[in-house]
């Protein structure tokens, strides 16, 4: 039996990667607006070199075993066994900055991390946008590095959002306009953090305020629930047999209060690998809570968004923020 759950497990992060790699061959005729722009002398027009920083520094990573870093797949956009966190940094340029930020976790079915293609491009685009963006390279769950590997990619998301508000002034960023976009399993991670932000899993001596300001998930993973949930994405954070505890806990709709940051979705209903009722779900339990929430169901482009221009998904992230005020310096 465990062989057989084992082989069904990879045949299911085989699936994940083949996404990545058919994203990157499917996009490439509407990359250049992902590239980040130089086309001026003027330095003020030019925005810094991407700066990658341990995300605990020269802390010891918590809930961490030690164990070799054997990280692989950088060079082709699908990032395996992590286990050493990193946090990479894009400024815009100080000609686009409008302050805000934010930080942004790659999809991969906490298998692996689809870090290009929803991770460093998206980088890309924000920065083209004046905002910055911070690239979470967040642990994959997996008990031979993790104490409890349920709870390792939230620690990560937590220090993710500690670091970007410790650093923001330093870069000239508003620390009330830092936000928080997710991916697939990467939805599920940045609706935990933003759910959960009032739990913390890791040291904070300075309080400092560990919830996004606000929430994009795009066709996310957001119950644990078997009937709903990727199921691969459960086995590879909860393990075979999570207990009901473990289930409730991270089925993300279940945490939803007033304090849930506004939250944009985006999902496909033909979504063949996660099931658009995890975004119905949330946008269900975020109205009842009253938070402010919008939705934008695409009738045909599967899990990824392969099949549409890019344009057509990115363009409603940048008109919420911008109705919504986020680009705009906030008056107290």
């Amino acid at each position: 039996m465990n062989k057989w759950l084992s082989t069904i497990t990879a045949i299911g992060l085989m699936a994940f990667a083949s996404l990545a790699l058919n994203a990157e061959e499917k996009n490439t005729k509407s990359t250049s607006d992902q590239k980040i722009e130089n086309t001026s002398s003027d330095p003020a027009s030019l925005p810094p070199k991407m700066q990658s920083f341990r995300l605990y520094g020269d802390a010891a990573i918590p809930n961490s075993k030690p164990t070799p870093d054997e990280e692989a797949g950088a060079d082709k956009g699908w990032v395996q066994k992590v286990s050493q966190p990193y946090i990479q940094v894009y400024l815009p340029a100080k000609s686009k900055a409008t302050g805000a930020s934010v930080v942004i976790f790659p999809g991969g079915g906490y298998g692996g991390l689809t870090f290009d293609y929803e991770g460093v491009q998206q980088a890309s685009y924000f920065v083209n946008h004046g905002i910055a963006a911070f690239v979470v390279k967040y642990r994959i769950p997996n008990d031979v590095w993790m104490t409890d590997k349920s709870i390792g990619p939230l620690q990560d998301a937590q220090q993710a959002m500690r670091f970007s508000r410790l650093h923001a002034s330093e870069w000239n960023l508003d620390s009330n306009r830092i936000g928080a976009i997710g991916f697939s399993a990467g939805g599920h991670l940045a609706s935990t953090l933003a759910t959960h932000f009032n739990k913390p899993q890791i040291e904070n001596p300075d309080n400092i305020n560990l919830r996004p300001d606000f929430l994009v998930l795009v066709y996310p993973v957001i119950s644990m629930d078997s009937k709903v949930t990727h199921l691969d994405s459960r086995r590879a954070l909860l393990g075979e047999k999570p207990s009901d505890e473990r289930i409730r806990f991270f089925s993300n709709e279940l945490h939803v209060d007033a304090n849930t940051p506004p939250t944009l979705l985006l999902h496909a209903v033909d979504d063949k690998m996660v099931d658009v009722k995890n975004t119905i779900l949330f946008l269900e339990a975020l109205k009842h809570a009253g938070v402010p929430v919008e939705a934008h169901l695409f009738e045909k482009s599967d899990h990824g968004f392969f099949s549409i221009p890019r344009e057509r998904w990115q363009a409603p992230i940048m008109e919420w923020l911008t109705s919504n005020g986020w680009l705009n310096v906030k008056k107290n």
